[in-house]
């Protein structure tokens, strides 16, 4: 997945609206179509996931896929999959698949120390993929094909298994910290200035 690909000119337009378009190809710089092996563990140990999937028109649908940790799987350097268990039987996200094979899918760790990771990529249904005879529960194996890899900011994420908000999130009349990955030398030179905000 190319630059142009990644960044549209709705995302650039608000970059240079507010300053962050330097910090945005920096950034860039993370993503990957292959998975390293903390990727591999992180998944692989996750017991839920996002995923966002679009019809034909382009209407948006996102939902909860979740199971016993290692339900997903790396199943090659960019390619993961993951089982289809029995729903409601509204079929939106596979459905969605089945026409439009455009995915973005996100794992996150909302427990101790916070964690994100996306994958967008393209997607297929497989109603005979030789993982159904290993899937506990499984009707149908979806595999997706990474286009583009990369960390996002853990920051607002609560700490659910202490009951605690993020120290980053928004109070009134609290000035929140910066995160630390802002002071890095690797993106410190083109962080843009927090702007003034509402601040209850």
């Amino acid at each position: 997945m190319d630059e142009p690909e990644f960044y549209h000119s709705g995302n650039r337009a608000l970059q240079d609206e507010f300053g962050s378009r330097a910090l945005a190809d920096r950034l860039l710089g993370l993503k990957r179509e292959t998975f390293t092996d903390e990727d591999r563990a992180f998944i692989e140990g996750a017991a839920f996931f996002f995923l966002a999937t679009a019809d034909t028109e382009g209407r948006p649908d996102c939902s909860f896929k979740g199971g016993m940790p290692g339900f997903v799987r790396v199943t090659g350097p960019g390619e993961l999959a993951f089982p289809d268990y029995d729903g409601n039987g509204m079929f939106r996200s596979l459905g969605n698949i089945e026409v439009n094979a455009a995915v973005a899918l996100l794992f996150i760790a909302m427990d101790g120390a916070p964690k994100r990771l996306r994958v967008n990529g393209t997607a297929r249904v497989a109603r005979g993929d030789p993982l159904l005879a290993e899937t506990v529960g499984a009707q149908m194996i979806v595999r997706v094909r990474a286009q583009a890899i990369f960390p996002n900011c853990p920051r607002y994420v609560p700490d659910l298994a202490a009951g605690e908000a993020s120290a980053y999130a928004p109070r009134a009349g609290i000035d929140p910290p910066d995160p630390g990955w802002k002071a890095m030398e690797s993106f410190a030179d083109v962080v843009p200035p927090r702007r003034e905000t509402y601040r209850g």
